[in-house]
């Protein structure tokens, strides 16, 4: 990724948006909307990519078609100044955590919990807990989706066994 700060004009802007509402929609497609040519569609991409503005294609699937049908919010509260690369460690081996961030608050982090039920939740939760430096954390369960068409409501992968 280039290092400097990407600079992109308003068609590249209308160019996100599109892939963004769909990323399966053709170059064809959003030059024709915008009015470039497919070509010049895909040589913006090409550099939206490797500026790292565009970091990648995704599906968003339905999270319980996957087997993940509980969902929380929990807010974590470590001993003593708990360092960012220190938490990142701990939650890249949960893969049941689908999202994690440092906050500002009386938490240290948040962390976005996907499980197959509530006794997985429970078993993730205690596995978390364990930490020896994580003091106490504070879970919200999540009933339902009010914008289901946000990034938070799909799922990127299947559920562990």
């Amino acid at each position: 990724m280039n290092s400097r700060t990407p600079s992109f004009d308003e068609l590249d802007r209308q160019i996100i948006t599109a892939l963004m509402a769909n990323a399966r929609t053709s170059f064809a497609e959003i030059g024709a909307a915008i009015g470039l040519s497919a070509t010049a569609v895909k040589r913006r991409v090409d550099r939206l990519r490797e500026t790292g503005v565009i970091t990648g294609f995704t599906a968003t699937v339905k999270p319980s078609a996957l087997g993940w049908r509980t969902e929380a919010y929990v807010e974590v509260y470590c001993e003593g100044a708990a360092p960012p690369r220190r938490l990142a460690e701990v939650v890249r081996n949960h893969p049941e955590i689908a999202a994690a961030m440092t906050v500002t608050g009386g938490a240290d982090a948040l962390l976005h919990v996907r499980a197959r039920d509530v006794e997985h939740f429970e078993e993730v939760l205690e596995r978390i807990r364990a930490e020896p430096f994580i003091r106490k954390t504070i879970s919200v369960m999540v009933l339902s989706h009010l914008l289901p068409e946000s990034p938070e409501a799909g799922a990127t992968h299947a559920a562990p066994e």
